[in-house]
């Protein structure tokens, strides 16, 4: 009772905090997925334009007030909210007006992009149906902000959930709880996009690999894992598929090395492997089923500027070279700023050290991140947010570092202060 209490007290503070920024966290994207919940709601196709474009401006114009308020040159002149937001539904009516006066409604996304662009999102229903509840209740405004709230604190509560599960202490779990609030995950979990519902859905699959494999759950475990996969397909399919191979991948690797060691790989483990195998098999079909954009549509998105431009031909061999120009660039801006390069060794370090098997898995689905950002080599996409998934690794494998130096200290209390050899009796 009193870990819980205490994981509710550090949500808690984590939401009041959020009040600072209610408004101004949206990204372009961000529009997409409002809208489709304001259709999934009930809304007509007009008005549903008119409430994301609403949204939309009064956030750009509330970032221009504060941007304002704190420039130097310009920070005693008038406010500039009425301004910034009629050149914002200006701009944003000649993208979607004549769409929609040329009968592009067919869609749940309001049609700002080409047909082409809009299917990427329509593919991505899982998101938009959790915003229904909160935009039908609250508005949109405060309804994506209450929404980011829960996702995030549910994300940080899993994360004391896993290192429970994989026997850190009560301290350390908090620790770990804290630590998804600070870092980029909890600011990434509070934009209004799909990477908060990513991250929160990834450490439930985490959470039934510590289940299977520290608690002895073969079933319920497992089939912890399918759920997730599952719902990460329809939020995004991609993510289905990645984490899948991953935790696969993973299984076979724990599994290898068991045998090569002479023992038997546990049936834990292999169905862990089989669970994540069986659903990028499933996420392949149901995507292909459903007339899902593919992976040369993704590629085309990315080369083409969301489909500004044509069609490249030799899409494949420019995505090649764009992912080692990537990849040179980032090393580079990393070892300018090492900071996240450290806490992912620090990550790794802890959760192979001190969690056996279920560490391997814990690396395994943190790897989801770099491979979604392998598949959108884009340097210029806002914050790092493609990776973020991989801040999961420090923020479960740091405070299981931790766990000795911890244990350390709580137990010497108990064994009373050392004595000092040849002191007076």
């Amino acid at each position: 009772m009193r870990t819980r209490t205490w994981v509710l007290v550090l949500a808690a503070l984590f939401a009041v905090l959020q009040l600072a920024n209610v408004t101004g966290r949206d990204t372009p994207d961000t529009k997409n997925y409002l809208s489709y919940a304001l259709s999934l709601a009930g809304g007509d196709e007009r008005g549903v334009a008119e409430a994301t474009i609403d949204y939309v401006c009064a956030s750009r114009a509330d970032v221009a007030r504060r941007a304002q308020g704190v420039d130097v040159v310009r920070f005693h002149r008038a406010d500039p909210g009425d301004a910034v937001t009629e050149r914002c539904r200006a701009a944003e009516w000649r993208q979607v007006e004549p769409r929609l006066a040329a009968g592009r409604t067919g869609g749940h996304t309001v049609p700002y992009l080409t047909e082409r662009y809009m299917a990427i999102f329509e593919a991505r229903p899982g998101y938009p149906v959790f915003l229904v509840p909160f935009v039908l209740a609250l508005g949109p405004v405060w309804g994506l902000w209450a929404a980011g709230v829960v996702i995030a604190c549910a994300g940080g509560a899993l994360v004391a959930l896993v290192l429970r599960t994989l026997s850190a202490p009560v301290p350390l779990a908090l620790v770990g709880q804290a630590l998804y609030y600070v870092l980029p995950c909890g600011t990434t979990a509070m934009r209004p996009m799909t990477e908060g519902l990513l991250m929160a859905l990834t450490l439930v699959a985490v959470w039934g690999c510590a289940l299977t494999l520290r608690a002895g759950r073969t079933r319920s475990g497992p089939a912890l894992v399918a759920g997730a996969l599952l719902a990460l397909f329809t939020v995004k399919h991609s993510q289905a598929m990645f984490l899948g191979l991953c935790l696969a991948v993973a299984g076979v690797l724990v599994a290898l090395r068991r045998r090569r060691r002479g023992r038997s790989p546990g049936r834990g483990v292999l169905s862990l492997a089989a669970v994540g195998a069986t659903g990028v098999v499933v996420a392949l079909v149901l995507a292909r089923l459903l007339g899902y954009p593919s992976e040369g549509d993704s590629l085309q998105d990315l080369l083409t500027d969301h489909f500004a431009r044509p069609d490249r031909e030799r899409p494949w061999a420019e995505f090649r070279q764009l992912q080692g120009n990537f990849w040179v660039e980032w090393l580079r801006r990393q070892a300018w700023e090492p900071l996240f390069a450290a806490a992912l060794c620090a990550g790794a370090w802890g959760a192979l050290r001190r969690g056996g098997a279920a560490g391997v898995f814990v690396v395994a689905a943190a790897f989801t991140g770099f491979l979604t950002q392998a598949a959108h080599p884009d340097i210029s996409i806002w914050g790092g947010r493609l990776i973020v998934l991989a801040w999961l690794l420090p923020v479960v494998g740091v405070p299981l570092l931790l766990e000795p130096v911890v244990r350390e200290r709580v137990a010497l209390p108990a064994q009373g202060p050392p004595q000092r050899v040849g002191a007076p009796g």
